[in-house]
């Protein structure tokens, strides 16, 4: 099973967008989080599933949450590279490659 890495600008911005889900309602971050998890166990399975947003990039999107977990699907690892608000900047992130 293959490693999978967070980009820090990916991590940080999971755990940003957990704390405001949890200010929202007790146990909603927790929730968030747990959709995260079960996307990337889902990539880590089989990452060919995903379609290709840009050329090395794919994307799988998390159930219930409006979010999209964009990663690089290497030999040894799986590199997430933004954890993505679907209603966001589309480009955003294309900076950190």
């Amino acid at each position: 099973m293959k490693a999978v890495v967070f980009q820090e600008d990916a991590e940080t911005e999971m755990l940003e967008a957990a704390a405001y889900y949890e200010a929202q309602q007790s146990d909603l971050g927790r929730r968030f989080l747990a959709a995260v998890q079960d996307a990337i166990n889902r990539i880590v399975l089989n990452p060919s599933l995903y379609p290709v947003v840009t050329s090395d990039v794919q994307r799988c999107l998390t159930k219930i949450f409006p979010f999209g977990v964009l990663f690089r699907d290497h030999p040894e690892q799986i590199e997430v590279i933004a954890v993505m608000h679907l209603h966001r900047a589309p480009d955003y992130w294309q900076e950190r490659r």
